[in-house]
């Protein structure tokens, strides 16, 4: 049985009328409420006079850009953002992901993928995600540990060596999976199906989720140790860690420095089929 989304308010922030207004249109269809600002002043101005329950934000706008506006909202209380980006545009994604974004889509995008990601995002920031591990790490009372990594479930709080880790929704699911399969090797879709719930999309959201995490549980993060990379697989977490992921890696971008290639490069990142923005 799917999970009912309860209606919600959208606010829609881009530029170009024909994404806003074909985005809109989906969204309305699906069940929300939905505005438009048209560039970053009227997307704060529109936040301050009613929050939103999510926010699609381009980028690139006019006035603050999408980057200030996230920081913005952020900075007034917790909202959902979903970012727009270029698909070239990695340090922008990654900066979005630093001010709290719950995701991006990159573009061209499938504004049916991007409806189900909204869907997605508030079923996580409301209650357990779809994934059956992101289920089990919210539901479950007991405390997951290994490799000096401490996460509770109950109260969503995570450590190192007693030190606590400032983790986001789904930086904390990720950890979790890690944890609960240590030793295993993980495909990109295997994370996006297993921890977030999600059938298709950009695997460089994973790359960037596993970057991120690492930042925050690695002692020397380009060299990371606990989690590692599986050449033309994926990940691995070892609760014993080596020497390191075999062939060490590129720090910037998760990538084998023999090939340039991202593990799983072969996967079809394209958005769903049917129209795209």
């Amino acid at each position: 049985m799917s999970m009912e989304i309860p209606p919600g308010r959208v606010l829609v922030v881009d530029d170009d009328p024909t994404v806003a207004e074909v985005v809109g249109g989906y969204l309305e269809r699906a069940g929300f409420a939905v505005e438009h600002a048209a560039d970053g002043w009227a997307a704060l101005d529109s936040a301050a006079r009613r929050r939103p329950d999510l926010v699609v934000l381009d980028l690139m706008l006019p006035g603050p850009d999408g980057l200030e506006v996230c920081r913005r909202l952020r900075a007034t209380g917790p909202v959902p953002v979903v970012m727009l980006t270029a698909r070239g545009d990695e340090e922008d994604r990654i900066a979005g992901l630093e001010l709290g974004a719950d995701d991006y889509v990159t573009k061209p995008f499938s504004p049916r993928e991007l409806v189900l990601r909204v869907e997605s995002v508030l079923r996580r920031s409301r209650g357990p995600g779809r994934g059956p591990d992101a289920q089990a790490a919210t539901g479950s009372g007991a405390a997951l540990r290994g490799a000096g990594l401490t996460l509770d479930p109950a109260t969503h709080r995570a450590a190192k060596d007693g030190r606590e880790l400032a983790l986001t929704l789904r930086e904390f699911d990720l950890l979790a999976h890690f944890l609960r399969h240590p030793g295993r090797a993980h495909g990109r879709e295997d994370l996006m199906r297993d921890v977030w719930g999600w059938d298709f999309g950009d695997l460089s959201t994973v790359t960037v989720h596993v970057r991120r995490l690492r930042a925050k549980i690695e002692d020397d993060p380009g060299r990371p140790r606990l989690i590692q990379t599986v050449w033309g697989v994926g990940y691995r977490f070892a609760l014993r860690p080596g020497a390191g992921s075999p062939h060490g890696e590129d720090p910037r971008s998760g990538q084998d420095p023999r090939s340039g290639q991202d593990p799983r490069s072969g996967a079809d990142d394209r958005p769903g089929a049917g129209e795209t923005l």
